[in-house]
């Protein structure tokens, strides 16, 4: 058995925040704003994991009411859908996704990217595919205000 789910975030981006995307820390001068570290990428892929077991989404499980989750680590949500996903008897057998931001280029940081992720997702790195593209300068992403990102995932019944 099969279920797939995809997952979507987006974060304004502001000066003097840090900006961290699938658990990597980016430099640039404009850092993602939100509860959380907000890291967008790992943030999509968690939604990812949820829909697909039909257990709702981030907000649900982490609201940003709640203090205890101010400046949290996003990896700290991820690993908590993977145990969610494991006790309900599956795994990931991949994960593709995209990354919306119009600057710094984020073709040095994919591999590290994926190498954190596949080792959260406890699946080889092969099965994680990490793109990048930019906005063309139109809407929120290519003005700079905002990072986005989406995510599709495979999970296996094991």
């Amino acid at each position: 058995m099969f279920r797939i789910g995809f997952g979507n975030d987006i974060h304004l981006l502001v000066k003097g925040k840090p900006l961290i995307l699938g658990g990597v820390d980016i430099e640039s001068d404009l850092g993602a704003e939100g509860h959380s570290d907000a890291d967008a990428l790992t943030h999509a892929i968690t939604d990812a994991i949820l829909g697909a077991l039909a257990l709702g989404d981030i907000g649900k499980h982490f609201s940003d009411a709640e203090e205890r989750w101010k400046n949290a680590e996003s990896f700290v949500f991820l690993r908590y859908a993977v145990g969610l996903m494991k006790e309900k008897g599956f795994a990931v057998e991949n994960i593709d996704s995209t990354i919306s931001l119009e600057k710094p280029k984020l073709r040095p940081y994919i591999d590290a990217m994926r190498e954190s992720l596949a080792v959260a997702l406890e699946i080889e790195q092969s099965c994680v595919s990490v793109k990048a593209k930019t906005g063309e300068g139109l809407e929120a992403v290519g003005e700079r205000r905002a990072v986005r990102a989406e995510a599709i995932i495979l999970l296996k019944r094991n």
